[in-house]
């Protein structure tokens, strides 16, 4: 599986982005993906995931980012997202997708990083 994510940039406080991470190599049915982030001398943490099966859309968040951040998939063009409003200054670092397996424990793969600046 390689993932691609994009769609980062420079907003202002209070704005919004979307970001994409489009997927290939092979289908997803039977994967779990999600955003994670990683702050300039933080580690990397968890934002949100999804259950890529079109039956079962279950989804979980951090919840610093609950009410303001929704991930969403469109299973026909292989491409999840992370619509991003009401960004905050704190909301700056480099987001990463990543996918696993449902019976895995860990991520296996991983999107090479996009870039938030949120200004104040």
């Amino acid at each position: 599986v390689q993932l691609q994510a994009s769609g980062g940039g420079s907003v202002q406080a209070g704005g919004s982005l979307r970001l994409s991470c489009a997927a290939s190599g092979r289908t997803l049915s039977g994967y779990r993906i999600g955003w994670f982030r990683q702050a300039p001398g933080k580690e990397r943490v968890f934002i949100a995931n999804i259950n890529w099966s079109v039956g079962d859309g279950s989804s979980n968040y951090a919840d610093f980012v609950k009410g303001r951040f929704t991930i969403s998939r469109d299973n026909a063009k292989n491409t999840m997202y992370l619509q991003m409003n009401s960004l905050k200054p704190e909301d700056t670092a480099v987001y990463y997708c990543a996918a696993k397996t449902l019976s895995s424990a860990s991520y296996t793969y991983w999107g090479q990083g996009t870039q938030v600046t949120v200004s104040s």
